[in-house]
């Protein structure tokens, strides 16, 4: 359906008129004269602190049998258990058909949902589920392109064309089924975050996942961020799936751990020293204030698809776990792929529509990412304590402090076992298991088998 606009005269000028807009409790949607977008429900009041989340990525297709939104509903509490408290969609939007490879990054129309999925009365019972359970829900968005056949493909100005007047792909990549949107066009913009704004009132959403955010220009994500943060009923989740340290400074939660799991796998592959995890922690810090986090993983839906499974890429089960330790610890906030919490076996291949996840393959495994995953809630050093970091070569070694609490990690990130020389003031500490609670002496040589994890506490 084609969007009806009030004022079209206005588009083009200023961050006033958004302002303006920004403050206004209904928004204007595509339907007939005057009909708006009231909020659906009550606003969720127990959004998660930026530094308290656990991300959990659900994607739809390859989620659930159905492959559709029920199929994710009546699983909401196994994802609860898991210890997430964020649930973060992959696109639910109708897919384009022209030029399409059926991706569900390629957007057809901002406003509606994908019927393969369900209704949007089915999508809000999926929200209203993970609310009463308390978990918030935020949506993947993608604002740098859309399908060719797109229902703003008619509108003049409002897609980057090339000198002969064609519809360009978007610059520097090989995404041939997408269509660049230009940002110097106010007007697109402006309904741009209208639809980002529609989805929070009328389905009571939590936040957005923000597809490739290092596309569109920081003066746009900037101006989205002001405006939705200007919803005063929302306390809004923002990631940003990019690396520009300036995400940060447009008012983003969160970016994007690139470089952190591609040094990881390096670790893995024994090309990389354990020591080199330290530099990230630093430069992927840059700009970042008040709380503002990385979100790190061990695996999501590209990664997946094209260079494996957890399991392949970080030494078998074993190594896996080491691995997700390391991200869920360390610093950062950490986000989990469905399916890698059961131990899934093979790969969820793009489009996702012809691989589902073998729910109940490894219920050991399972059972230690929730072990890992409770301890990081209950755990007031683990998510804001101060990082101290002492690796080695083979060894993610760290503290983490607040107040009087203290933590302290050891994970051999090594298919072999490793010695690990711990501080004669370490050593001495009174700790104690932080899974068992159990009381634990260490000597200042720690003996660790491959892949050993030790965490305790004190």
């Amino acid at each position: 359906m084609k969007i009806r606009y009030l004022l079209i005269s206005i588009f083009a000028i200023s961050l006033t008129v958004l302002s303006c807009m920004a403050q206004e409790p209904e928004l204007l949607v595509e339907a007939a004269p005057k009909e708006v977008v009231k909020q659906y429900g009550i606003p969720f009041d127990k959004v998660p602190d930026r530094r308290d989340v656990t991300i959990y990525q659900v994607n739809i297709r390859s989620f659930s049998k159905e492959g559709n939104f029920k199929g994710v509903t009546s699983r909401l509490d196994s994802i609860k258990d898991l210890g997430a408290n964020v649930v973060y969609l992959m696109p639910i939007y109708p897919v384009g058909s022209l030029r399409s490879v059926n991706s569900p990054y390629c957007i057809r129309d901002y406003n509606a949902v994908n019927p393969e999925f369900g209704t949007l009365d089915d999508l809000r019972e999926l929200v209203d589920g993970a609310h009463a359970r308390d978990m918030a829900v935020i949506l993947d968005w993608v604002a740098n392109h859309t399908s060719f056949d797109h229902v703003w493909i008619p509108k003049p100005g409002w897609y980057q064309r090339n000198e002969a007047g064609e519809i360009i792909n978007p610059p520097g990549h090989n995404w041939r089924d997408v269509a660049q949107l230009d940002f110097s066009n106010q007007a697109m913009r402006l309904e741009l975050i209208r639809s980002m704004k529609n989805w929070v009132l009328k389905a009571n959403i939590d936040g957005f996942r923000c597809d490739y955010s290092d596309g569109p220009p920081f003066d746009f994500w900037k101006q989205a961020i002001d405006t939705l943060r200007n919803i005063k009923t929302h306390q809004l989740l923002l990631l940003s799936e990019g690396s520009r340290s300036n995400h940060f400074t447009a008012g983003f939660d969160y970016n994007f751990g690139f470089g952190f799991f591609g040094n990881l796998k390096k670790i893995f592959r024994n090309t990389q020293s354990v020591k080199s995890l330290e530099t990230f922690n630093v430069s992927d810090y840059a700009g970042a204030a008040d709380g503002q986090q990385m979100v790190r993983y061990t695996s999501n839906h590209d990664v997946n698809g094209s260079d494996g499974t957890p399991m392949d890429l970080f030494g078998g089960e074993r190594g896996s776990m080491a691995a997700f330790v390391v991200v869920a610890y360390m610093k950062g906030i950490p986000m989990i792929y469905n399916g890698q919490e059961t131990g899934t076996p093979y790969r969820l291949t793009f489009p996702f529509t012809s691989t589902r996840i073998p729910w109940g393959t490894d219920p050991t495994m399972t059972q230690e990412y929730k072990k890992i995953v409770a301890f990081r809630n209950q755990s007031n050093p683990i998510r804001r304590g101060e990082l101290t970091s002492f690796c080695s070569d083979d060894v993610c070694a760290f503290t983490k402090q607040l107040d009087k609490e203290q933590v302290l990690v050891l994970v051999n990130l090594r298919d072999s076992t490793v010695d690990f020389s711990l501080t004669p003031e370490l050593a001495a500490m009174p700790w104690k298991d932080a899974f068992t609670g159990k009381s634990v002496t260490l000597k200042e040589k720690v003996n660790l088998k491959p892949y050993e994890y030790l965490v305790v506490e004190k």
